[in-house]
């Protein structure tokens, strides 16, 4: 289930650097108008959408934990563990929706910020002290949850997680009086 080649840490570096600017980009020119507006193809408007999106960077340091403890353990556990959380998506997808709509009522603009750039800098450290040989450690995931959660995930595939995320649902927010747009497919919150 490892890699076949080694993961290229300087283009999940660049990634990390490309999404903070624009998230940083997004949050300082966006007027609370531009906040408030309806997102395409989501329930949020953009303020809970760019919420979410820092959430995935979250979730990313947690899996991180996860993959290294259930990486651990035999197969069969981390299997069942993804077939639970497989089995409790109905309630996953409503806290993953209300979530983003409290969130943003206590992170405020500067807040989202000040927190997307501790997890860019702390996914920086891990991964530039992340052992290559641990890289292809993993574990099972429920593949119902996000279309980019794939039944098993490495550790290299976790490093990449976020930053696809953020590309697709970057695509979706409509700041600016459009869809702000960029390459990549994703996870449809």
């Amino acid at each position: 289930m490892a890699h076949a080649h080694p993961m290229d840490r300087q283009a999940v570096y660049d990634d990390l650097e490309r999404v903070r600017r624009t998230f940083h980009r997004l949050l300082d020119t966006a007027s609370e108008s531009d906040l408030a507006r309806p997102t395409s193809g989501t329930r949020w408007n953009n303020e809970q959408l760019l919420w979410h999106m820092l959430f995935g960077y979250v979730v990313t340091v947690r899996l991180l934990f996860l993959a290294r403890l259930f990486g651990r353990l035999p197969a069969v556990v981390g299997k069942g563990f993804a077939r639970l959380l497989d089995a409790s998506t109905v309630p996953f997808d409503l806290i993953n929706h209300l979530g983003p709509c409290g969130a943003v009522k206590v992170h405020g603009r500067r807040r989202m910020g000040t927190a997307f750039d501790h997890l860019v800098d702390t996914l920086h450290r891990k991964l530039a002290a992340e052992p290559e040989a641990a890289l292809a450690c993993g574990m099972h995931y429920p593949t119902r949850w996000d279309p980019f959660f794939k039944d098993f995930m490495t550790l290299a595939d976790i490093y990449r997680y976020p930053t696809q995320h953020f590309d697709f649902h970057h695509a979706q927010l409509t700041l600016d009086g459009g869809a702000a747009g960029t390459e990549g497919a994703g996870s449809p919150g």
